[in-house]
């Protein structure tokens, strides 16, 4: 338990990102926080940074995904790393259609966004919230079909998105 008193002491945020996990893993969390070794037990794990660092290369990257997994899904006309994602509405990802009027017809422009933490983030991150975003171009609800087709695009994504929880309370501990 650290001491309050001590000098050195910083507040440890909550495991706010971790809600609903069993307190024994909660408890296995905590000790590698209070450790100082999350940070680099993730390190460990996900050594692989990516290159997909402009709008231009996600939307390529997200375009080979969909081609690969999702061939018949609607077209995405816009992707983007998105600074304010995080900040304003505590989502990772978006993924939204607007309709417009176009000569007479309706059109629907789809769009993701992807939060501008994913720059820097592991490799396996960015393709987890990718994979999430587009597997709600045919699911709309985080239920179990939406989960399996998450599962068929990344066999390791309820890894990934665990280790990605883990990733941002690092992200959130005070910096020595």
């Amino acid at each position: 338990m650290p001491n309050k008193s001590h000098p050195d002491h910083r507040a440890v945020p909550p495991l706010k990102y971790l809600g609903g996990y069993p307190p024994n893993l909660l408890a296995q969390v905590q000790g590698l926080i209070d450790q100082g070794k999350l940070a680099e037990v993730l390190a460990q794990r996900y050594p692989d940074q990516h290159e997909v660092r402009t709008d231009k290369a996600l939307y390529d990257y997200v375009g080979e995904l969909k081609s690969r997994y999702m061939r018949n899904a609607d077209q995405i006309n816009k992707v983007a790393y998105d600074a304010k994602l995080k900040v304003i509405t505590h989502a990772l990802g978006t993924h939204t259609a607007v309709s417009r009027v176009q000569g007479g017809k309706l059109k629907a422009k789809r769009e993701i966004r992807v939060a501008s933490l994913f720059k820097e983030a592991p490799a396996a991150f960015l393709r987890m919230i990718v994979v999430h975003e587009l597997a709600h171009l045919k699911e709309k609800a985080h239920d179990k079909p939406f989960y399996q087709l998450c599962m068929h695009m990344e066999p390791n994504y309820h890894q990934y998105e665990f280790d990605l929880r883990l990733y941002l309370t690092v992200l959130d501990l005070p910096q020595a």
